[in-house]
């Protein structure tokens, strides 16, 4: 046998059994706690196992479960319907309908479209193809060195020809968060035609989103984002915002996004929803005083780091990331594993091509700088022991590194 299947049997033979593991790569999947499980189990063969739109006992138990999820997700950003809330199998099929979506319904107008640098290439990618498709101008806006859209620089890009904008509340990568009400604000006084897009994956269940103060007319979640399962996205879409659906199919109960609504996953984002608002507050609190933790440990115990994005309040609570100088990222992710500790090399969208992250040489980092960062993030399912143990191994990991790096020799050749 010599397919791959059997060289990462290989792979995770000659890895071994860690003495400890934390996991830290939230960003790009993760745990599912047992409770989440649990509410998703009666699903696949016990109740609601039937078609949402068939009318049968099984169908109406799906459909039942559909509109209850719909209803609590409204509640928890204040939306007016549960109508307005629609559900896809992922965050990036959810950003692709609201971008997509709306272009296409509004082809004709081949207009401005107007996205920051640091978005998440599900949104990036999508305004690409619509300019490609039907002649929308994309322009990305610039943000400063912590991610930042300045309001006055997004003022100088909104005229009456902006069609569509999409600024994300919190950045996936490095915690920013972006002041979206005085954003929308901007957008709407200057053009009270365009319609405003955010994505909140990495805002929900951290700050309060509220879309009535924000004035949004779509907003995105995701499931894994929440300690949900993977395979449901949530795209919010004020009432009189009229899209057409990228893909083609029969449709189920969204008349956005066609095919069967995938019942037991949403009955465990369902329940991932409720537990993330069962302590808001004191559960925000809690994972800030471990990222606290953790940044203040990395800078004590470990030279020529840079600490990507704001610190403070403007960056969210559950986000570390933390360029590692004259080591790979790739190279120290793989140290790290060994260890039993966790993370990513930046978002997956760039990290299996090796290709640095766009985020980072957006805030004006060099290549190399965004080549040796390290994403951290964080969660209620994390405890204070966790943080120590990955302070332990994170500066065995470096020294090992860098004993064998040539980035290091090299930059001193040059100075």
């Amino acid at each position: 046998m010599t397919g791959l299947s059997h060289k990462i049997k290989e792979l995770l033979r000659a890895h071994g059994q860690p003495p400890r593991e934390v996991y830290f790569d939230l960003e790009n999947s993760g745990y599912v706690p047992a409770e989440v499980v649990e509410a998703m189990l009666p699903y696949f063969n016990r109740k609601g196992h039937g078609h949402p739109s068939i009318t049968h006992k099984p169908g109406w138990e799906a459909l039942e479960l559909v509109y209850e999820t719909k209803e609590l997700v409204a509640n928890t950003i204040n939306a007016r319907s549960p109508e307005s809330i629609v559900f896809t199998h992922s965050g990036t099929e959810a950003n692709n309908l609201a971008i997509l979506g709306y272009l296409i319904k509004n082809r004709g107008k081949k207009g401005k479209v107007l996205v920051s640098a640091v978005e998440h290439l599900s949104v990036i990618f999508p305004a690409q193809m619509a300019s490609e498709l039907f002649g929308f101008k994309v322009q990305l806006i610039p943000v400063d060195e912590h991610g930042f859209v300045d309001p006055e620089l997004l003022k100088y890009y909104v005229d009456e020809d902006v069609v569509l904008v999409s600024i994300q509340a919190v950045n996936h990568e490095i915690g920013t968060i972006q002041r979206v009400k005085e954003l929308v604000n901007v957008v709407k006084s200057n053009n009270p035609n365009a319609v405003f897009h955010t994505d909140v994956a990495d805002a929900y269940g951290w700050l309060g989103i509220d879309v009535e103060r924000l004035g949004v007319d779509m907003l995105t979640i995701s499931s894994h984002k929440i300690h949900g399962p993977r395979g449901v996205g949530v795209l919010y879409i004020r009432e009189g915002i009229d899209l057409e659906p990228p893909l083609k199919g029969q449709l189920s109960v969204e008349k956005y996004w066609p095919g069967v609504e995938n019942v037991p996953l949403i009955a465990g984002f369902k329940k991932a929803v409720e537990i993330l608002f069962r302590d808001f507050e004191n559960r925000v609190n809690y994972v800030k005083n471990l990222r606290d933790k953790l940044i203040k440990g990395i800078l004590d115990s470990v030279t020529d780091v840079l600490i990507n994005g704001p610190l403070g309040e403007s960056r969210v609570a559950n986000n570390v990331n933390v360029s590692f100088l004259y080591v790979e990222g790739e190279a120290l992710t793989v140290e790290l594993s060994t260890y039993g500790v966790y993370v990513s090399s930046g978002s997956a969208c760039t990290s299996r091509v090796l290709e640095p992250s766009h985020v980072l040489l957006a805030i004006g980092k060099k290549h190399e700088e965004a080549h040796g960062s390290i994403l951290f993030k964080l969660s209620y399912i994390h405890r204070p022991e966790d943080i120590d143990y990955a302070l332990e191994a994170i500066p065995k990991a470096i020294e090992r590194l860098r004993k064998i790096s040539a980035w290091k020799h090299w930059n001193k050749q040059l100075h």
